[in-house]
């Protein structure tokens, strides 16, 4: 069945070719189509398109369907072209007429649009909850570890001391610009564009405030046209949050892969949880967290095609549109999935002790030297050289103590701090 249907069959080559993944995709929606479907049948009742006895019966079978869904039940066969035409096949087989009524001042693209805005809310949230776990646990670790002194390192040499809890924490400060980023996202996720119809509104006395209050938006897209325009710019703006999400998660993971080998053995996890080799027996690889990088990385790639899907298409719909969803569903669930993930491997972390003991790591304090003889008299440029010739002559001797007492250093980190800004991020939606 298909909504367009006029009476004729449309070649099967064409059918296959149009619809794609549609089906599959489509059954992740389906519970927020039933949500536009009542919020639409409601509305229909208030304008007299549909009797209080209709809409009672409507509601009922609705309800009926999306505890199908629950189940896991609800298929798409291939004689249904979407999820839309599916649930109005199933209310026409349930209630005759009345069914047929539910499409009255609404097209299919209408549905498309509000499944997005519903779904697409929804799982913004559900990302920020696995920031905000991913956040909880590196801003404990942060705490747990903030003694014990880290090499930092630019341009990949040695440079000055760092700590663990400089190290975890500065990933969950990192998170809250996520946050803000999915914040935005949000705004733009939680606006109704049901009444748009094929984009240009309708002739029917529909009343958009009724389906605004009844799907729990916060606002209506006002401009029918700017609602249907708002297709792929929702998927693209959310894409872009779920980049900056994927940033932060892929440079950590890039982190821990150096930290783990054994050049560096900063940090190790449980046998477990890493994986082997077919033929070397020592080998402990950070499979997890390569995975995590490249899914991540695959993610940041994703605004950039989504950009190009829809890249100089006019004003209406165009069926381009279609093909945001192949990329988009899918990169929500590997996202939440690697944050999941990455919850799970921090939990058993095991970091190493006493680092800075190392010879390799002597030169870490130059700089420490250097400002000690700063705040003793010597002036910097004079410091710098004396320490320097040291350091070439072999002659460097230094106290391996690190004294940083500023606000975000590793001897004040105020991890009280990064939280209040989370939680006023979390806050602000």
């Amino acid at each position: 069945m298909k909504l367009w249907d006029k009476g004729f069959s449309i070649d099967k080559k064409i059918d296959i070719f149009t619809v794609g993944n549609d089906r599959m995709l489509d059954t992740v929606l389906a519970r927020y189509d039933i949500a536009g479907n009542k919020a639409q049948a409601a509305m229909l009742c208030s304008i007299g398109v549909l009797s209080e006895k209709e809409l009672e019966d409507v509601n009922r079978e609705l309800d009926d369907i999306l505890a199908i869904v629950d189940a896991g039940e609800f298929e798409i066969e291939d004689s249904f072209e979407d999820v839309h035409s599916k649930i109005e096949f199933m209310l026409t087989e349930r209630l005759g007429d009345t069914g047929k009524k539910i499409h009255t001042a609404r097209s299919r693209n209408d549905q498309v649009l509000v499944d997005m805005h519903l779904y697409t809310r929804d799982e913004i949230l559900n990302i920020r909850e696995g920031v905000l776990r991913l956040f909880n646990l590196l801003m404990e670790l942060s705490e747990k570890y903030k003694d014990v002194l880290l090499p930092g390192y630019t341009h990949l040499q040695v440079a000055m001391p760092s700590s663990f809890g400089l190290w975890f924490g500065a990933y969950g400060e990192s998170l809250i610009d996520d946050v803000y980023m999915l914040n935005a996202a949000y705004k733009i996720a939680d606006q109704n564009p049901l009444g748009s119809a094929a984009g240009y509104g309708s002739s029917f006395p529909i009343d958009r405030e009724k389906t605004t209050q009844e799907m729990h938006f916060s606002q209506m897209k006002v401009n029918s046209v700017a609602a249907q325009m708002s297709r792929g710019k929702l998927e693209k703006t959310t894409a872009m949050a779920m980049a900056s999400v994927a940033g932060t998660l892929s440079k950590m993971s890039m982190d821990i892969c150096l930290y783990m080998c054994q050049n560096f053995a900063f940090v190790s996890f449980p046998d477990e949880l890493t994986t082997g080799s077919s033929i070397m027996p020592h080998k402990k690889n950070p499979d997890v967290f390569e995975l995590i990088r490249s899914k991540c990385n695959k993610i940041q790639t994703l605004p950039m095609e989504l950009i190009m899907i829809q890249n100089n298409l006019p004003s209406g719909y165009q069926r381009d549109l279609q093909l945001l969803k192949e990329s988009f569903v899918p990169a929500i669930s590997t996202l939440k999935s690697c944050l999941d993930m990455a919850v799970f491997m921090l939990k058993n972390i095991k970091v190493s002790q006493n680092l800075l003991e190392d010879p390799r790591y002597l030169y870490i304090f130059s700089v420490e030297e250097v400002n000690k003889m700063v705040i003793n008299g010597v002036p910097f440029r004079d410091a710098y050289k004396k320490v320097g010739r040291d350091i070439m002559e072999g002659n460097f001797n230094p106290e391996k103590t690190v004294y940083h007492t500023h606000i975000g250093s590793l001897g004040n980190l105020r991890n009280d701090l990064i939280r209040e800004k989370m939680e006023k991020a979390i806050k602000d939606q």
